[in-house]
């Protein structure tokens, strides 16, 4: 059955809307509610009939029963202003009020798009399409929760200003359809895909994901994830998250491999900041130093390149925290040079907002605009793990140590096999030594050390916290590591951890105890 009304066809079995020849988004959730409300177009529908019908009865808040109507709306060029074709009755329901015909299916040729048959150019930036997840469960209930997962993870991934995703228009034309990755990846252009598949047991649901090189067609990264039926709408949140956190990493690595096998005389912007990330991982002198390089190189040739002045911002934090600074003075000054420069032409670039804002707490002490450039990045993207991190160790300079602890377990929850699990761990230390939980700090700090020994803060923060618990023995031997790592630490070298002085104070007593000059 298809119903035309104004310029849209409604094609119920084939489960699409059209504007003339034009395909329209339009979430499964909304289309059911607008096929049902079409149905009973000469009666008022209630709330509780749409509930029954589109929900088969579960409990449904008025607020996402609201988002849904609004969706249904957007999608046939109406508002909740006008109501030209869906009107809300106060205390009655809702009802469709614009001339329907109805025409059975095959009465009027096939809009629907096909997909291009033609190999398309990859973008300069890595590119990506989400596949429709695959229902195996047989339950077509799961068709709504499968196609919601993949929008989510759709929208998530494109707040990653550096990744290209494929909207989800273009994307859905293949759902239904077995299809070769590669041959997706010659038709919409890219480089990678995401495909998976939603099955139910029982009462529960395992949602299986898996990333592949459209080129190729390596196996780059596969997982799974199971939760109770009930818990459906955070499960696909927490689906959503876990699958981003994931493979946004796994994706910039790639690219990262890629961009070193270019030839020298072929590299870009993009190409230099990529092999500056490279660099940038591994914690030397000399791998700082070219990393810098690099990143300058990359916005020399592009000079809107918000994020390379924020890495580059980065590198003279790394210098700085590292005793490996020749002019202080002036290297201070070129750092917060170039994380102002991050941060203004960065506006809508998280890793500008973040790294810039990083930069300007550590060389320039300046906490409070450094939190709310950070914020305004994890606004941006809520789901790059590194960011978080980051805004941890931030929010324990400020003496917010809940806020650091909220803030390190939402970067391990979005990335839990991070290489920087240390410094999430490291920043948990501090937080609870700043809430006065000596022992749960110490603990932490162990965990830090377990994933990186020569992680010197970590270090730092337990020896203080078994000194402040009276466990001298345990404190006294981590500082005499620590010295033998860096000679020339003293307390006073520490003082930039801390906005409060006394915050300050009760580190510093607690590692002259365990026996580090002052």
């Amino acid at each position: 059955m298809r119903y035309l009304f104004e310029d849209y066809t409604l094609d119920i079995e084939k489960r699409e809307l059209h504007r003339g020849p034009d395909a329209v988004s339009i979430t499964p959730q909304a289309l059911d509610l607008l096929d049902y409300l079409i149905r009973n177009r000469e009666r008022v529908v209630s709330k509780d009939d749409l509930i029954s019908a589109v929900w088969n009865g579960r409990i449904v808040s008025d607020a996402a029963l609201t988002t849904r109507l609004n969706a249904a709306r957007n999608a046939i060029g109406d508002s909740g202003e006008e109501q030209r074709l869906l009107k809300t009755l106060a205390r009655k329901g809702f009802r469709f009020v614009g001339q329907v015909q109805e025409e059975r299916s095959g009465a009027a040729p096939d809009n629907r798009a096909e997909p291009p048959k033609i190999s398309l150019a990859l973008p300069m930036r890595p590119s990506l399409a989400v596949l429709p997840f695959v229902n195996l469960s047989g339950d077509p209930e799961q068709e709504y929760f499968a196609d919601g997962v993949v929008e989510d993870i759709t929208m998530a991934l494109s707040r990653f200003h550096w990744l290209f995703v494929i909207a989800r228009n273009s994307s859905f034309t293949y759902k239904g359809r077995r299809v070769d990755v590669r041959q997706v990846g010659r038709e919409l252009g890219v480089r990678y895909v995401l495909e998976g598949s939603v099955r139910k047991a029982g009462n529960r649901l395992r949602i299986a994901g898996q990333l592949i090189d459209a080129e190729t067609g390596a196996h780059l990264w596969a997982d799974h994830f199971d939760g109770a039926l009930e818990d459906m709408f955070d499960l696909q949140d927490h689906v959503t998250s876990s699958v981003v956190g994931a493979i946004a990493p796994k994706l910039q690595r790639e690219e990262i491999k890629r961009a070193k096998r270019k030839p020298t005389e072929n590299l870009d912007a993009y190409d230099y900041y990529l092999r500056g990330l490279a660099s940038a991982g591994r914690w030397t002198r000399d791998a700082n130093a070219e990393a810098l390089r690099l990143f300058c190189k990359a916005f020399e040739l592009d000079h809107g390149l918000a994020c390379a002045y924020g890495m580059a911002a980065w590198c003279y934090v790394r210098r700085k925290a590292r005793g490996w600074m020749d002019e202080r003075i002036q290297e201070s000054a070129e750092a917060v040079r170039l994380a102002r420069k991050a941060v203004l032409l960065g506006e809508d670039d998280p890793i500008a907002l973040c790294m810039g804002g990083y930069a300007l707490a550590l060389v320039a002490r300046e906490f409070d605009d450094a939190a709310a450039f950070m914020d305004r990045g994890l606004a941006v993207n809520p789901n790059l793990g590194r960011s978080w991190i980051l805004s941890a160790w931030l929010r324990v300079w400020r003496g917010e140590p809940d806020l650091a602890l909220e803030h390190a377990a939402h970067a391990m929850r979005l990335s839990p096999l991070d290489p920087s699990t240390y410094a999430m761990h490291g920043a948990m230390a501090y937080a609870h030594f700043l809430a006065g939980r000596y022992d749960t700090a110490s603990s932490c700090a162990e965990s830090s050390l377990r994933f990186n020994p020569n992680f010197l803060l970590a270090t730092c923060v337990f020896a203080a916290s078994n000194a402040v618990a009276g466990r001298l023995d345990l404190a006294q031997r981590a500082i005499s590591r620590a010295l033998e790592d860096d000679p020339g630490l003293r307390a006073n070298n520490l003082r930039d951890l801390f906005r409060r002085e006394e915050d300050l104070a009760t580190f510093a007593k607690g590692l002259r105890n365990a026996g580090l000059p002052g």
